[in-house]
């Protein structure tokens, strides 16, 4: 049986780490694919339980020379991995400290050349003392740099921590001899390394907690504890594990929504946009649907719990960022096949420098010490980083602004995208047919409140969404309804009935219903006309044997939708809308947004062949859609964007899912992928800039390998802190 898991891995130290523990896995009988993320220090492991157990994957990772973190559900680790994180800072910064202090005094000596008098077994005790204290730093605070690299080695592979022990360790030893023979010594060069990589590691450590603070934020949002309805009605405060499906609670103004549920008590203004990033409340009333981690605003209310755990829209959220964040885009996983290769050629290069430089000069301290600066400097950290703590930063910060991006591939999807093509209903349009205007026909006595009362009469008995457009068009109004008898809905026509008091005929519905009633239609067909391109839907009213007026029904246009189309075309797209409506309602949308390109009548599986067609024009193409009929669509553009209120398949088929059906969230979902995309660009750009210039610099013993340690980790917080530009702009 096929399992998908998440291991938390510790000890990662570069992108080469990585792939070896990737590569490890997969070796093993019955693992379908293991995807190992530096960033976000987690595997992503497809295996078949049959045949390799979790316990098996675990221990592959430990004999690698890494560590397991053991994580819970998505509550209980939103406390943990901040817990965790700040701990793993404060150890690096505790060991950072150390390592300053004890490297501090080998540094000044070497600067000033200062001495302590006497000897011990024929070496001077300056030499013992810098021996001592870089003995400790090199092989106590630095041990998991030769922990790893002795693990690598016995795999016969290499990766960052076999760099960085052959540099330290050759300036070690090579002292060492150098201390007993009377020549000079490099205690400080291994002693400076060691420092300056943990300097290093310790700031983008720090920095990668920086980048990932808007996913901690969102994981940081659910509750702890709620107040729960007990049977008997007492109010009693409980752990939001124990909450159970079914289970009343009480929410109070300015408190969280504990879990997702339906209210059943009270009304009240709830500010979703932690979920959706919309600032503006939304009303909710009994019946409605509330979900956890939103803020109720002013009034009580009561809701019944209808999902806990990983069923509920935060879990869910969480889980499709973390999942986004594993994955890898195709232009990282080039990042690492370099990065696999890269240490090995480094180590070639190293003892090449060392050898021209001794044939040249003679002179093998300098030779040694030019060849441990090219081990150092080349350290493959920042090329590792680039791609997945830009992924982790455009990620996070979607979520927070109520776009899910369910993969690192979006970003690398949206660079080139030439159209965008829009579903009219639920996307640009509400998806729900509204009165638009009340129509009376002047020809006989009755006002508008007449036909309100005759036509809400009816319309109140009926399910139709035409009906229903009706219903919510009078709710509010001040309408008594008459009492109506042998009420029946005709297929395709309308409604009839009739007035139980007057005994009057109803009727409501289209032109097809009056000329099967045998009416008089000539003031139905001027209104047909004069309407005829405001892509709307007329229902006309009968009483008795009269046409008295009638309804305006059309479906609404979305708020933002014409400001959205705007901003897709100062993004130099093409906006297309696309459209199962016919002809007349799509060019009255069209018409509104201000969309020259549009397709009516559409069916669902022509709206992918329309797709198709802009594709073989060499189009990258761009589909936003909701329903059921638009998941081919968005299986098959280049990009697929689903609207959040639309079905859960939409939703599982899109590339990106926008929280809110907001139709301006398409542009910032477009712009967050574009913008993210480019900084992995300039990010890659400078990890393999850095080597190309500081690896020859190296070689000509124009760099320290004090230099290097410090330029090496630079390189990596220069990527680290270009990925949280990011959020400049958003």
């Amino acid at each position: 049986m096929s399992k998908k898991e998440t291991i938390k891995i510790t000890g990662m130290h570069c992108a080469s780490c990585a792939v070896n523990i990737s590569h490890d896995l997969q070796k093993q009988e019955g693992v379908k694919m293991a995807d190992v993320n530096y960033a976000t220090e987690k595997a992503v492991v497809e295996y078949d339980e049959d045949r390799v157990s979790r316990e098996k994957l675990k221990e592959t990772i430990v004999k690698a020379g890494y560590g397991i973190q053991e994580e819970g559900h998505h509550h209980e680790d939103s406390g943990g991995h901040e817990y965790d994180h700040n701990g793993n800072v404060k150890k690096e910064r505790l060991r950072v400290i150390l390592s300053v202090i004890l490297s501090l005094p080998i540094v000044i000596r070497m600067f000033f050349m200062w001495e302590i008098p006497g000897e011990f077994w024929g070496v001077s005790l300056t030499n013992w003392i810098q021996h001592d204290l870089t003995f400790i730093i090199v092989f106590f605070l630095g041990w998991k740099f030769h922990k790893v690299a002795f693990e690598q080695l016995k795999r016969f592979r290499a990766n960052m921590d076999t760099l960085i022990s052959m540099g330290t360790l050759t300036a070690y030893f090579y002292s060492l001899y150098a201390m007993f023979v009377g020549q000079e010594v490099y205690f400080e060069s291994a002693a400076s390394i060691t420092t300056l990589i943990l300097l290093g590691k310790y700031l983008e450590l720090k920095s990668k907690g920086r980048a990932s603070q808007a996913m901690k934020k969102l994981m940081e949002l659910g509750v702890k504890k709620a107040k729960l309805i007990t049977s008997d009605g007492k109010e009693i405060e409980i752990e939001i594990n124990d909450i159970k499906v079914g289970d009343i609670l009480l929410v109070r103004p300015s408190e969280k929504i504990p879990l997702d549920g339906v209210v059943i008590e009270g009304e009240s203004n709830i500010s979703e946009s932690m979920l959706t990033g919309e600032s503006l409340p939304v009303s909710k009333k009994v019946g409605d649907k509330v979900f956890g981690a939103t803020i109720n605003e002013n009034g009580v209310i009561k809701i019944k719990i209808t999902e806990v755990g990983e069923g509920t829209v935060l879990a869910q959220i969480i889980k499709t960022v973390e999942e986004a964040q594993y994955y890898k885009a195709p232009i990282q996983k080039l990042a690492d096949r370099i990065s696999a290769i890269f240490v090995p050629i480094v180590i070639v290069i190293a003892i090449a420098s060392f050898l021209g430089w001794f044939f040249i000069s003679k002179d093998f301290p300098l030779a040694l010490i030019n060849g441990v600066a090219v081990l150092i400097i080349a350290c493959p950290c920042a090329l590792g980083i680039a791609t997945p703590i830009a992924v982790m930063v455009g990620t996070s910060i979607g979520a927070r602004k109520g776009i899910l991006i369910k993969n690192g591939e979006s970003f690398e999807k949206a660079k080139n995208i030439d159209v965008v093509v829009l579903d009219k209903t639920g996307t640009l349009t509400k998806g729900e047919p509204k009165v638009q205007e009340v129509l009376v026909n002047e020809n006989y006595d009755f006002e508008e409140k007449h036909i309100l009362k005759i036509g809400g009469s009816l319309a109140n008995l009926s399910e139709h969404p035409l009906s229903k457009a009706v219903n919510d068009f009078i709710k509010d109004k001040d309408i008594q309804f008459a009492e109506i008898e042998g009420f029946e809905e005709i297929s395709g026509q309308g409604i009839a009935g009739a007035c139980k008091i007057h005994k009057v005929k109803l009727l409501l519905g289209n032109i097809k219903l009056l000329k099967n009633n045998n009416l008089d239609i000539s003031w139905a067909k001027k209104i047909l006309e004069k309407y005829s391109n405001s892509g709307g839907t007329i229902n006309f009213l009968v009483h008795g044997d009269k046409i008295i007026g009638g309804f305006l029904i059309a479906d609404e246009i979305k708020e933002g939708a014409k400001e959205a189309i705007e901003q897709i075309k100062e993004l130099n797209l093409e906006p297309i809308m696309i459209s199962g409506d016919n002809k007349i309602a799509a060019s009255a949308v069209a018409k509104e947004i201000n969309i020259k390109n549009y397709l009516a009548e559409v069916l669902p599986h022509e709206k992918q062949n329309e797709i198709k067609k802009l594709q073989e024009q060499g189009k990258r193409v761009v589909f936003v859609g909701d329903g059921i009929n638009d998941a081919p669509s968005l299986v098959q553009a280049d990009l697929g964007i689903a609207m959040g209120a639309g079905t859960d398949i939409a939703k599982e088929s899109g590339n990106i899912i926008l929280m809110k059906g907001d139709p301006r969230k398409i542009v910032e979902a477009i712009k967050l992928s574009k913008k993210t995309f480019k900084i992995i660009k300039q990010n890659l750009f400078w990890a393999f800039f850095y080597n190309v210039v500081a690896i020859p610099l190296a070689i000509a013993g124009l760099i320290s390998p004090m230099m290097a340690a410090i330029a090496m980790s630079l390189s990596s917080i220069t990527v680290i802190t270009n990925s949280l530009r990011i959020y400049r702009d958003n």
